[in-house]
């Protein structure tokens, strides 16, 4: 069967799943303990509803990890043996480079905001396309923000194994991001 399209209700205790017809529970989140909704969800039908359900936690989990800072979110998302595929020079393989990325990422910009625009759930994948949103107001590689809008966007491949994500390949728009808070020409 093709994917097909969901749209999805802003709501933490379930999911209306139209092409299934049937709603689905989402797992019970404390007051505080909220992730960040797709605005669109493409899912594989054929996949058994436990296993959707727990490669949409992992990736929503690993997703407002971006927004929050929280390593705990982080830890939750990834697998002990975790591997970055499209590790960039000078951070550190497994779970610490993303904590390391994300440390550095919101000491530069402390009100980022990371959206899901879509992700995509097809096999053992999570395909999230994310929209990073805040103020340079920080510190990044020895500069200085100046309140500079940051506004770019990134897209992700999670395979995922037993409920966590095991691997991750990435595209960030650096570019963009370094034009914007002044370390490149635009």
């Amino acid at each position: 069967m093709s994917p097909a399209p969901i749209k999805r209700r802003r709501s933490t205790r379930f999911l209306l799943l139209a092409s299934w017809g049937v709603v689905l529970a989402a797992p019970a989140l404390s007051a505080t303990d909220t992730l960040v909704e797709p605005e669109t969800v493409v899912v594989d039908r054929s996949l058994p509803k436990d296993r959707l359900d727990s490669q949409l936690l992992a990736a929503r989990r690993y997703d407002t990890f971006w927004t929050s800072g929280d390593e705990a979110l982080a830890r939750a998302a990834l697998a002990p043996g975790f591997i970055d595929r499209t590790l960039p020079s000078g951070r550190p393989q497994g779970v610490a480079g993303p904590l390391a990325a994300s440390k550095a990422f919101h000491a530069a910009v402390p009100d980022l905001h990371c959206t899901v625009e879509q992700m995509i759930v097809a096999g053992d994948r999570v395909v999230a396309h994310l929209h990073f949103t805040g103020h340079f107001t920080g510190q990044f590689k020895g500069m200085h923000g100046k309140g500079q809008a940051i506004d770019f966007i990134a897209t992700d491949i999670y395979r995922i194994a037993e409920g966590r994500i095991a691997e991750n390949w990435h595209l960030e728009d650096n570019l963009t991001f370094l034009q914007q808070i002044g370390a490149l020409a635009k």
